[in-house]
């Protein structure tokens, strides 16, 4: 089975679908950090965030890969705090607009969806990468309760300046940030993290 969880930064999608995983004893693929990844490559080995066939070549020489305890890994090396430093919220939506960048990233993504129960997530996965999942779901929240949260994973960034950050991300990132027509949209900004997965479990246990 796959659960196919989508939304916009911020919603909490990486916290419950990795719940969610430990939860039901699936596998959880992030795929958001896939392209955080290559930015971070792309930023160590000097390649434009422009060139787009560049990228595409880079991500196929050294795919992702994600461990036991979801720690992310690039050509061996553990990049899991490294992905998530503030330049690569800047830089990771440049990446990940380019054709050619997100036809490698969902074959990847394809091929690690059908190694068994699956929780992934990201921006298109029901739409695009996996349409066959059996549970979709679209993560939902006010932008100001997003950037609240966000400031716990940035310490010393301002929630206004997060805020900010989020609604010019929305707009770069909403051309492939389209929910499923047959995904369950959930509004997270007044729910806990235990609430939300309550709930898509609730949808996993009812598609069985």
């Amino acid at each position: 089975m796959i659960v196919a969880i989508d939304g916009p930064a911020g919603t909490g999608k990486s916290t419950v679908a990795s719940t969610l995983a430990r939860r039901l004893g699936f596998s959880y693929l992030d795929t958001g950090a896939m392209y955080r990844a290559l930015t971070w490559l792309a930023r160590r080995d000097g390649v434009d965030l422009s060139d787009g066939p560049a990228l595409a070549v880079l991500a196929h020489a050294h795919p992702v890969s994600f461990g036991a305890d979801g720690h992310v890994e690039v050509d061996d090396e553990d990049v899991t705090a490294a992905i998530r430093e503030t330049e690569i919220d800047r830089l990771v939506p440049v990446v990940a607009r380019h054709p050619e960048v997100r036809e490698v990233m969902r074959d990847r993504q394809r091929a690690l969806a059908v190694t068994g129960d699956s929780v992934i997530e990201g921006r298109d996965i029901g739409s695009v990468v996996t349409p066959g999942a059996e549970v979709k779901v679209f993560l939902v929240a006010d932008v100001d309760e997003r950037a609240r949260r966000r400031t716990n994973d940035r310490p010393g960034v301002e929630a206004d300046t997060l805020a900010a950050d989020l609604r010019a991300r929305d707009e770069r990132d909403a051309e492939n940030t389209k929910p499923a027509p047959d995904a369950v949209r959930l509004d997270t900004t007044d729910l806990s993290i235990e609430q939300v997965v309550d709930r898509i479990a609730e949808l996993v246990e009812a598609s069985r």
